[in-house]
């Protein structure tokens, strides 16, 4: 209006346009981790082995996935050691206190399965999981 000419309107158009592209390519990007499934960061899966491991029922973690279901909802699978001689109910009360120490460790971990197991010479003769931490618990990225 402030020209008279309508080519400005044009080239006011293509910059609108330019700049919806921009977004959408910037929220894809931010999006696109959680749409094929993200893991927990280091710090975080490091916190949760941590908090997993009592010393006293469970004595280690065999192997853990994460996967963030949302911005601010992680899912947690473990597959834990217990030893052989604690009872059922000893199990699941150490299971219990595991999932609370991870909620308090790691506060959008919301989703926890733990598997209870055995963990003996023949497991780990199958060798160590390539995405452990050397030297600490064994856990991994979700997708493997």
């Amino acid at each position: 209006m402030l020209t008279g000419d309508s080519v400005w309107d044009g080239v006011g158009t293509l910059c609108i346009g330019v700049l919806l592209i921009l977004i959408a390519l910037v929220l894809a990007a931010e999006t696109k981790s959680l749409l094929l499934g993200e893991s927990a960061g280091a710090e975080e899966s490091e916190k949760i082995a941590t908090a997993l491991v009592d010393g006293d029922t469970v004595t280690r973690v065999i192997h853990m996935r994460t996967l963030h279901l949302g911005p601010e909802e992680l899912l947690v699978a473990a597959k834990i050691a217990v030893r052989h001689e604690e009872t059922a109910t000893e199990i699941a009360t150490a299971i219990d206190a595991a999932e609370a120490r991870i909620r308090e460790a790691v506060p959008i971990a919301r989703v926890i399965y733990l598997e209870p197991d055995i963990y003996s010479e023949a497991e780990a003769a199958k060798g160590p999981d390539p995405e452990a931490t050397p030297g600490g618990p064994t856990h991994s990225d979700a997708g493997h």
